[in-house]
C-alpha cells in the first residue's frame, strides 16, 4: 500500500489545512495510506494525524524570530523528532504544505529529505519560499528577491522581526537548503504564483500549476432568510467580506471606506475579525469574529448579494471560489491570482486600490441583480475548481513522479 506523508502548519482548520485533509480523504479513496503532521489548529481527520512539537517550541521559534529575523531556524527538536516518525512510517511521497509559521527547521527538514531520497511534492500557497523575510511583497512592490534580498523593507511584517534584518542571510541560505532536493516537484496554487515562481531560485524545478479546489456538497446555495433575520438585514444590498486575518493585504480599510461612501440601503458584513477590530470598526458594518463552520459560512455566502474582495496580495483566492460556489458573483482587486478564480459572467475584477472602480462595480453587479450571474457562478466552479477533480490532479502527479523513480 503506498503512503503519503503531508507536512502543514494545520489539519483540516484553515485554507491550507482543508487542502491536506482534502488530498488525504483522496489518496485514501485511491487505497492508499494517508498521514499529516500538522502544529496548530486540527479538526476530526480521515488522514492519521501527528502533532508536531507542542507550545513551548512554537514559542521559542517565535521569539527567534522576533529577534534574530531567522524563521524556520528555530524548532530542532521538534523537527527532528518528525524525522524520526517519518521514517518510521516511510512514506513513498512527502507532500509539503505551508512549513512557515513557526513550527519547522528547514535545515534539518531539507537535509533529511535531500538524503531520504523519498520524492518531494511541495504546494507553494504564497511566496515565502523564495524570499529572504515575507510571505508576499506585491503590496510594496519589491523585486529584490529576484536577485537578492538585503535591506528587507518588510522587516515587521509577518514574520515579524523586531531587531535584526537578516533577510541577506534567509534569502542564501534559502536558495542553498531548498535546492538540496534533486527530486522536487513545485506545485503553485495559481498561473501567476507559477510566473514568480520560474523568476526564482526555483527556475530549475519540475513547477507544476494545479488550482485549489473546494468542497462543493458543503459549499453550495442555502437557505438565506435565517442569516438576514439574525442579523436584521431586511431589503438591504449584502456586500460580504471573509478573511482570517483582516491585515492590511486583505484591505480592511477598503469596506471601512465603503461603509463611509455607501447609502444606508447598502449593508456590510465581515467574517474572520479580531476581538480589537470588532471594538473598532464602524457601527453599520456587522463584525464576526472567526467561523470555523462550513455550513455557517455556506450560509453567509448565500445570503449575500455580492462577495467583495479587496485584496492587495492573493496567491489565488478561495473564498472568491467558496462564494460562488454558493451563488455568489465577487469583485476582486486586480491583484496576484485572484482574478484567476472569476470570469466576466461571475463577477468583476477592478484596478486595486481604485475605490471609485470598486463602487462602481458593487453598483452593477446591483443593477443586474445576483440572479443574473448565480447560475454561472457555479457552473465555473464545477468545472474549474471541484476539489475531486483537483485533487484528482495530485494524484495523477504522485504516481508519475513513482513511475519515473521506479523505472529510473
Amino acid at each position: 500500500m503506498k503512503k503519503i506523508f503531508q507536512i502543514s502548519s494545520e489539519v483540516n482548520s484553515g485554507s491550507v489545512g482543508r487542502i491536506a485533509e482534502q488530498i488525504g480523504e483522496q489518496v485514501i479513496a485511491k487505497g492508499w495510506e494517508s498521514y499529516i503532521a500538522y502544529a496548530r489548529d486540527n479538526l476530526p481527520s480521515r488522514s492519521k494525524t501527528i502533532k508536531i512539537g507542542n507550545k513551548f517550541d512554537l514559542i521559542w521559534h517565535v521569539l527567534l524570530t522576533r529577534i534574530t529575523d531567522r524563521h524556520g531556524f528555530g524548532s530542532r527538536l521538534a523537527t527532528e523528532k518528525l524525522i524520526n516518525e517519518i521514517k518510521k512510517i516511510n512514506p513513498d511521497i512527502i507532500q509539503l504544505q505551508h512549513i512557515h509559521g513557526y513550527f519547522i527547521n528547514i535545515e534539518i527538514l531539507f537535509d533529511f529529505l535531500a538524503k531520504s531520497n523519498i520524492p518531494v511534492v511541495w504546494t507553494f500557497h504564497d511566496c515565502w519560499s523564495f524570499t529572504g523575510h515575507c510571505a508576499y511583497y506585491d503590496l510594496i512592490n519589491c523585486q529584490k528577491w529576484q536577485t537578492e534580498c538585503n535591506h528587507c523593507p518588510q522587516k515587521k511584517e509577518y514574520p515579524k522581526s523586531v531587531f535584526i534584518d537578516n533577510s541577506f542571510k534567509n534569502f542564501r541560505d534559502k536558495k542553498k537548503i531548498f535546492n538540496l532536493i534533486e527530486n522536487l516537484t513545485i506545485v503553485p496554487v495559481s498561473t501567476w504564483l507559477k510566473t514568480e515562481t520560474e523568476k526564482s531560485f526555483f527556475k530549475n524545478k519540475n513547477i507544476e500549476v494545479i488550482h485549489n479546489g473546494i468542497d462543493l456538497e458543503n459549499f453550495k446555495v442555502q437557505e438565506t432568510s435565517n442569516i438576514r433575520q439574525k442579523y436584521n438585514i431586511k431589503d438591504e444590498f449584502l456586500i460580504l467580506g471573509v478573511a482570517s486575518p483582516w491585515d492590511t493585504r486583505k484591505g480592511l480599510k477598503y469596506f471601512i471606506e465603503l461603509s463611509e461612501i455607501l447609502p444606508a440601503s447598502y449593508k456590510i458584513l465581515l467574517v474572520g475579525l479580531s476581538k480589537e477590530q470588532l471594538q473598532k470598526i464602524p457601527t453599520n458594518i456587522i463584525g464576526l469574529k472567526r467561523t470555523e463552520s462550513v455550513q455557517e459560512l455556506a450560509e453567509l455566502y448565500s445570503a449575500a448579494d455580492v462577495f467583495v474582495n479587496p485584496t492587495l496580495e492573493e496567491a489565488l483566492g478561495l473564498t472568491n471560489l467558496e462564494a460562488q460556489a454558493c451563488g455568489t458573483p465577487v469583485i476582486t482587486f486586480n491583484s496576484g491570482g485572484s482574478p484567476e478564480t472569476i470570469d466576466e459572467k461571475t463577477g468583476i475584477v477592478v484596478e486595486k486600490g481604485n475605490v471609485k472602480e470598486l463602487i462602481e462595480a458593487i453598483e452593477k453587479i446591483k443593477q443586474k441583480g445576483k440572479f443574473f450571474y448565480s447560475h454561472n457562478c457555479r457552473e465555473r466552479v464545477e468545472h474549474y475548481f471541484n476539489k475531486k477533480n483537483k485533487f484528482e490532479e495530485y494524484i495523477k502527479l504522485y504516481e508519475s513522479i513513482l513511475s519515473k523513480k521506479q523505472n529510473n
